[in-house]
């Protein structure tokens, strides 16, 4: 192999190497908007989401910022805060919709009954036209397998999402995601001794389907 090929291979893998860390490390700063996996969001412009704790000295490599060099230290600089590019506040607040008022047990197909909360997320959409994207994530109690309970939660998520879909709420506007049981809202030992009907009604907070905003632009 002569000099060129052998510097254009290393070149290309150093590059992939970069993006693939960037894509894959959650950032755990408070200069950019994160979704719940922790991964920086992006309007659609794909530029990062930035919050109202950013400065020019936290800008991130992928965001705008340089590539890192762990062998060389960077001494910050020290400049005035750019104004946020984010809005201050949301549209609205995040909703949270009852299982029981959306599915029959252990489905995932929207009731009829439950289609009248949702037409009121598809009427906060419509309102607010600035709402680029947010985050539907579906949650299970904790009887059943993890397995079963994850795939409930993706399929109920999606359900929503493809009801929103259906009113003409575009698809790139809504991201619909399942946690199963791992997030539940009742505390260990809420439900002790209880059984049958009685548990699950303690356990009525932890089937859920969660709708938040996660990028707003700015309305001037």
């Amino acid at each position: 192999m002569n000099k060129t090929k052998l510097a254009f291979a290393v070149i290309s893998a150093v590059v992939s190497f970069s993006a693939f860390a960037h894509d894959s490390d959650p950032y755990a700063g408070d200069a950019y908007l994160t979704d719940t996996r922790g991964k920086v969001v992006r309007n659609a412009y794909d530029e990062c989401w930035r919050t109202g704790e950013w400065t020019p000295a936290k800008e991130i490599y992928g965001c705008g910022g340089a590539a890192p060099k762990k062998e060389v230290p960077v001494t910050p600089v020290a400049e005035t805060p750019a104004a946020p590019s984010g809005p201050a506040k949301p549209a609205f607040e995040k909703v949270m919709l009852s299982a029981e008022a959306l599915f029959d047990t252990n489905k995932s197909v929207v009731k009829s009954e439950g289609k009248a909360s949702l037409d009121d997320l598809v009427s906060k959409l419509q309102q607010f036209p600035q709402v680029e994207l947010i985050l539907l994530t579906g949650h299970a109690d904790y009887r059943g397998s993890d397995k079963a309970n994850q795939k409930l939660s993706e399929n109920r998520a999606n359900a929503v999402k493809e009801y929103l879909v259906s009113k003409g709420i575009a698809a790139d506007r809504i991201q619909a995601e399942g946690k199963g049981e791992s997030e539940p809202v009742t505390k260990p030992g809420d439900c002790k001794g209880k059984k049958g009907a009685s548990l699950s009604a303690c356990l009525q907070p932890d089937r859920r389907v969660q709708v938040e905003i996660a990028v707003q632009r700015e309305v001037k």
